[in-house]
Order: structure tokens, then sequence, then C-alpha cells
């Protein structure tokens, strides 16, 4: 898997301490030597709602095929 800068990926898992869940999506805005990856996720309006360093299998590349969903903010 090769994954770009502003790639959009999916979490693997729930990061509860940061009200992320499992399927959100996010960007990369930077690459590691260590194939991490500095992740934003972002709300609708455009407000940065959590920016992490995941590692492999923390996240997944999307699919073309992928449908995208949406959830509230206040469903975390």
């Amino acid at each position: 898997m090769t994954i770009k800068l502003l790639d959009v990926v999916m979490l693997e898992a729930d990061i509860p301490s940061y009200g992320l869940k499992r399927g959100d999506i996010g960007a990369v805005v930077e690459l590691y030597q260590n194939e991490a990856v500095e992740v934003e996720f972002v709300t609708a309006g455009g407000f940065t709602k959590a920016l992490l360093t995941l590692s492999p299998g923390q996240f997944s590349p999307l699919d073309p095929q992928d449908m995208l969903a949406v959830r509230r903010r206040d469903a975390a």
C-alpha cells in the first residue's frame, strides 16, 4: 500500500479520547519514514477535530467503490 500526501484514509479502530470512530475519514498531511502518517480529521464545517500520527494497521486507504457516510458529532 503506497500512501501519498493528501490521500484520503479511513480509521480502522475507535479512538475515544479524540471522539473518533472506526470508519471516520481523514486526509494524510505528513508522511514519516517508518510508514506512519499524520492524518487530519475535520468536521463538515472544515474545523479540525483531530490531528494524529497513525501507524500502519490503524488506517487504510479508501477504495473508489467505498460509500461515504456522515455521523453527527454528538454521536461520538
